[in-house]
């Protein structure tokens, strides 16, 4: 899950280099922290907030292929 979306972001900003991806294993739930480049945010956020929405579905999609749960964080 960690490389989804650390491949979602890299195609995503201008600075590739400046991703990084967090994850916070639990029991049923990771907690994935993104941090990108300041000028990036934008980007990665989406107008109204709809591409972090999306990459959250995908994400959840693929966690409940194993029965997990996981939340993304996108930090600045």
């Amino acid at each position: 899950m960690k490389e989804l979306v650390e491949f979602m972001a890299k195609s995503l900003v201008d600075r590739p280099e400046e991703v990084s991806v967090s994850a916070i294993e639990g029991d049923k739930t990771t907690v994935l922290q993104l941090r990108v480049a300041q000028e990036d945010l934008g980007r990665v956020i989406g107008k109204q907030g709809r591409t972090a929405k999306a990459m959250r579905t995908l994400l959840a999609a693929t966690a409940a292929k194993a029965n997990k749960r996981a939340v993304l964080e996108i930090l600045e």
